[in-house]
């Protein structure tokens, strides 16, 4: 038996997000020629990252690396208040394409650290954007990775505590964590709005239509990106053999022996050309219709920092 039919999950792919900081670098390579230096992966996908340094950027984790007077971009995770201080300290023209979604988290964090707040923050150590978050303050925000963490927790008696959590994250698993946090902590104080963001949620709903229609789950994205990881997760939860793939190359024949219909999605950094070609890979191997499941139609869109020129100067089309 061969694969006989390949479904597209709705919405997948770039979000809004993701799609401002890549244009972010391409205009200013454009804008101050290269280099271009971006802090850390501007966003989490092995390809963008690859095409981006081609075309001039240099991607750093230290600012020691980056020369007196050059331009600098910081990724869409979002940094510490101390990397800012040092960048402006050693006077680069910094360019911040941090996802506004994750800077909302920043400012909240801000206001209620202002109103004598402590913090819990759900998401994943070592992850930029919980060391981005979690770096807005110089105390008094903990991380809890799992529901095992909540119990840990220490917060002295009678102080105010709110909970905000990585954008990134499994919906179900955040929600999980989220009441043992109150049920351990009953005044907790929520984001008025969920943290994860519109994106994740989306590809995360869509994953759970199309995940148990089908044998086998391919989720486009690269090791490193967070949503791409939940995705795939969640598509074997459901009863999918759940790959998750950086390019076509890594498809393996022997998943799809036996298999008559195949699921492919995307993470939020993966763009759109690599589906493409891992759709051309199942073709190859016996698929015969392609089609996609309806899902949430996405409008969303982010304006760019200013000094970055008008929409004349994109000339990449990263789809």
């Amino acid at each position: 038996m061969k694969v006989e039919e390949v479904i597209l999950a709705e919405p997948r792919g770039f979000c809004a997000g993701v799609d401002r900081a890549i244009e972010i670098v391409e205009r200013a390579l454009i804008r101050f020629g290269a280099p271009i230096y971006v802090r850390h992966e501007i966003v989490h996908n092995t390809y963008v990252v690859d095409d981006l340094k081609k075309k001039g950027a240099i991607f750093i984790e230290n600012l020691s690396d980056v020369p007196p007077g050059a331009t600098l971009v910081f990724s869409a995770h979002g940094v510490s208040q101390a990397v800012r201080q040092e960048a402006a300290e050693r006077g680069f023209s910094v360019f911040d394409a941090t996802c506004p979604l994750v800077t909302k988290v920043h400012v909240e964090v801000a206001k209620l650290a202002r109103e004598g707040y402590e913090f819990i923050m759900i998401g994943h150590k070592g992850h930029p954007e919980v060391e981005g978050t979690m770096g807005q303050l110089d105390h008094g925000i903990y991380l809890v990775e799992d529901v095992a963490d909540v119990a840990r927790v220490e917060i002295a008696e009678g102080q105010k505590l709110a909970v905000v959590t990585q954008t990134t994250l499994s919906v179900d698993d955040a929600a999980d964590i989220l009441i043992a946090v109150k049920r351990r902590f009953p005044d907790v104080r929520q984001p008025k709005q969920q943290d994860i963001c519109y994106a994740t949620q989306n590809r995360q709903d869509a994953v759970k239509v199309l995940a148990p229609g089908v044998d086998v789950l391919i989720v486009v994205g690269s090791p490193s990106s967070s949503n791409s990881n939940r995705l795939r997760e969640l598509g074997g939860r459901l009863g999918a053999d759940a790959y998750m793939v950086d390019a076509a190359g890594d498809l393996k024949a022997e998943w799809f022996e036996g298999k008559r219909r195949v699921g492919v999605t995307a993470g939020a950094s993966a763009p759109e050309v690599l589906v493409q070609q891992v759709v051309e890979r199942l073709r190859a191997l016996g698929a015969v219709s392609v089609r996609s499941l309806p899902g949430a139609v996405e409008t969303v869109h982010f304006p760019l920092p200013m000094g970055l020129g008008d929409k004349s100067m994109a000339t990449t089309d990263r789809s």
